[in-house]
């Protein structure tokens, strides 16, 4: 029966009608990301914000989230308000659905390649006793994002250059990856990595050394 309705409403409508909307919409997308970009976001030459890409900076200061020259960010970018910077550098990309929260300091070098459902997040987010995390969730619902982090545990994280961040990997606060490392899909990486290596698991773990040549 569905098949029969979607197949009249195609006749019904004209293919080129379609397509226009379809294109009107889109431009709507891309209107609103580039209005996003412009007051949220330093962005370099070339990098584009695309529409399923989604920026949340409560520090209004676009200087907190810096892209450098062609970077392609399909993902989410995340300031807390208490704190945070953003560095991204040239030539990266961020995938659809990978979140990249700070309320400490992200810095991600050159020719990083960050797959799909990445989580990049230099904070604990919320507190480790129960009694403190309960008040400050009902404070935080009541009047909204905090001005001091309080007890929240942070620290920053730091991406090398020309890392590969492969899908549903896990980047915990205060972690450094090593310039060209590899993190396999879904590993989630609680010890730093060394320069040219793969790791994998839950903790990830060097399974492989990178021959390179400079």
């Amino acid at each position: 029966m569905r098949k029969l309705i979607s197949r009249f409403i195609l006749k019904c409508i004209n293919k080129q009608d379609l397509l226009d909307v379809i294109a009107r919409e889109e431009a709507k997308r891309n209107a609103q990301t580039t209005k996003i970009a412009e007051t949220s976001v330093t962005l370099g030459t070339n990098s584009k914000l695309y529409a399923e890409s989604k920026v949340h900076n409560i520090q209004n200061d676009p200087n907190k989230i810096i892209v450098g020259n062609n970077t392609h960010i399909r993902g989410e970018l995340l300031l807390f308000k208490y704190g945070g910077s953003i560095s991204i550098g040239d030539n990266c990309y961020i995938g659809e659905g990978s979140r990249i929260w700070s309320g400490d300091e992200v810095t991600i070098g050159n020719n990083v390649l960050i797959s799909h459902n990445v989580n990049v997040i230099d904070t604990n987010s919320h507190e480790l006793d129960f009694k403190e995390r309960s008040n400050r969730y009902k404070d935080l619902i009541a009047n909204g994002h905090w001005n001091e982090k309080g007890n929240i545990d942070t620290a920053p994280i730091y991406i090398d250059d020309d890392v590969w961040i492969s899908f549903g990997a896990i980047i915990l606060k205060g972690m450094s990856i090593g310039r060209g490392s590899i993190v396999a899909a879904g590993a989630v990486v609680t010890e730093n990595v060394p320069e040219f290596v793969v790791v994998a698991g839950n903790p990830a773990k060097v399974v492989k050394k990178l021959v390179h040549v400079e």
